[in-house]
């Protein structure tokens, strides 16, 4: 494969990998059937979090979780909803601190929509940073493969 060839594929695979993320995945995640509620250990797979990540969650006040009669905790849709943007949020590197002031401001009386929208922009801005940087990185990386699997190749 000529070098120029080799960079090319190596940019298609870092901007296009395969396996991206799909519609039917974030469906998933958004759960709008409300009327189930779930238990701690099916809400923690379904996020892909451990229940002490939910506890944690509920301890800090970025999420209010019902009880039933026994005392354990179901979360309804509401509630993991709000937790696939939490984890979300956290995958992408937002701090704790951010998502703290970004709940207390959906959770206050007053509009505070823009004030939202500023945070969630400026989060955009770096994660649309980081990516450009990761698609570098990817990109780098497979042209390096290419290179490696066109000298072993008999």
């Amino acid at each position: 494969m000529e070098q120029d060839e080799a960079l090319r594929q190596a940019l298609r695979l870092a901007v296009d990998p395969p396996g991206g993320v799909s519609i039917e995945a974030l469906r998933e995640l958004a759960r709008d059937d409300d009327a189930t509620e779930w238990d701690i250990a099916t809400t923690a797979a379904h996020l892909g979090v451990s229940p002490h990540t939910l506890r944690y969650y509920e301890r800090i006040g970025l999420v209010r979780v019902a009880r039933d009669a026994a005392g354990h905790r179901r979360y309804d849709a509401p509630a993991v909803r709000r937790l696939v943007f939490l984890t979300r949020m956290r995958t992408s590197g937002m701090p704790i601190s951010d998502l703290r002031h970004y709940i207390d401001l959906v959770d206050s009386e007053q509009d505070t929509v823009s004030e939202r929208m500023d945070l969630l922009l400026e989060h955009r801005d770096t994660l649309r940073s980081q990516i450009a940087q990761l698609q570098l990185a990817l990109a780098t990386t497979e042209y390096k493969i290419a290179l490696y699997q066109e000298v072993h190749q008999p």
